[in-house]
């Protein structure tokens, strides 16, 4: 008898108008849905670039299911580039003006063809190489006719709304990426120098002579040196280390012009960017070099929603690894712009050193003072992040680190 009356129950509920009627309301709202979401697919023509130095592949289609369309041209043509769009726009029945959405993985080639591509009307997006998903086998395929169709199909997940797919590059302007060229190149110089110090010491230490340091002087003390058995240097090692100290010379002249290109720009110049540098060299324990590549690299152009992405930005976040009853700390990721990430944990040596009384200076006396040079170490690294945010809410809020001291005015 109760199961009679469930099943009578369930007959009259079956019969029931209203809810056949909703029911087929909502057939028909998910009938338009996927009606809509095809014909977005059908009037979008998805592109993904295979960058090489002598070619590249270009891959197309207009939606998932489908074979996509393959070529090569000529690394660089720019004229190829733009035949190739409307080629691909005859062969799947596109309209002249329809939309153009491509991507390409960010690497050697930089960000003109993403402005190339912008002239031309196309929404493309940089991607983060290391963000795209691959096979975890241990052997895996890898051709350029995969990588297209992998970038192609992510592409077009990503334009139908999986946001967390992969990560996009912010591009730059033209201007905020060419005022990253001065301190970069300041920093490559100052690499140079120390590589080039180090080679004409090891090549005196090959002859047991050991040199404190490599000054104005060194060439008239060249004359002077003697091998262990009181002869003079071989001509040949002479003439070298000559040749060596001149290159180093150059290098040194040229780390001098670009340090004084850079405090003539922080003293006179107007610009906005500049006004954030002297900005944050108001604060004891950030100078020049430190405020001009915070400035260059983060706070002068780029748009930082929240401490989250700014940690990111850096590559000062922690790496998880948890797996059932598996769990540890990887470290920090080490994704994001090393200059920056190299520079902060610097700055927080200097910051502990030169604000002492800081909150952030206790803070870390207080958690990390007391262990081992490991533990100081990570200490340091937490630091550091924790300081990039407190300089970033200085520089868009206007809100001095808690305890920190400013230079006295000159």
């Amino acid at each position: 008898m109760t199961f009679a009356k469930k099943q009578v129950v369930t007959v009259k509920l079956l019969k029931n108008p209203i809810g056949k009627e909703r029911r087929r309301s909502e057939m028909k709202a998910a009938t338009t849905r996927k009606e809509n979401v095809s014909t977005k697919q059908e009037d979008v023509l998805y592109m993904a670039l295979e960058l090489g130095k002598a070619r590249w592949r270009v891959g197309s289609s207009t939606g998932l299911g489908q074979k996509p369309r393959q070529v090569w041209i000529r690394g660089g043509d720019r004229i190829g580039l733009r035949k190739e769009i409307e080629r691909a726009k005859q062969r799947f029945g596109l309209r002249g003006k329809a939309e153009v959405v491509c991507c390409y993985e960010a690497g050697r080639d930089g960000f003109w063809l993403h402005r190339f591509l912008f002239a031309l009307g196309v929404q493309n997006h940089v991607v983060d190489s290391s963000s795209v998903e691959v096979n975890r086998r241990a052997r895996r395929a890898k051709t350029d006719r995969l990588d297209v169709e992998k970038l192609l199909r992510m592409l077009i997940r990503y334009s139908l709304g999986e946001d967390k797919l992969w990560s996009v590059v912010h591009v730059p302007s033209v201007q905020a990426e060419d005022a990253k060229q001065l301190h970069r190149e300041l920093l490559g110089l100052k690499k140079e120098r120390t590589r080039q110090r180090n080679r004409i010491e090891g090549l005196l230490f090959c002859q047991g002579i050991g040199l404190e340091r490599c000054g104005k002087n060194f060439l008239e003390s060249l004359q002077r040196i003697k091998l262990w058995d009181g002869s003079a240097l071989p001509p040949g090692l002479v003439q070298r280390l000559k040749r060596e100290y001149e290159r180093l010379e150059l290098i040194r002249g040229q780390i001098q012009e670009l340090m004084a290109q850079q405090q003539l720009r922080v003293k006179n110049s107007q610009e906005k960017n500049l006004e954030t540098v002297r900005k944050l060299m108001r604060l004891r324990g950030i100078g020049v070099d430190g405020a001009w590549l915070y400035t260059m690299e983060l706070f002068g152009w780029r748009k930082i929603k929240n401490r989250r992405q700014l940690a990111a930005l850096s590559g000062l976040v922690p790496s998880p690894y948890q797996s059932g009853t598996s769990c540890r700390e990887q470290g920090i990721s080490k994704a994001g712009i090393r200059y920056v990430r190299a520079y902060a944990v610097e700055s927080a040596w200097n910051w502990l050193r030169l604000q002492p009384k800081s909150e952030l200076s206790r803070w870390y006396l207080e958690r990390f003072a007391q262990g081992g040079g490991r533990i100081r170490k990570i200490g340091i690294v937490a630091l550091a992040r924790r300081l990039l945010i407190a300089l970033w809410r200085y520089v868009e809020m206007d809100e001095l680190p808690k305890g920190a001291v400013l230079k006295r005015a000159a």
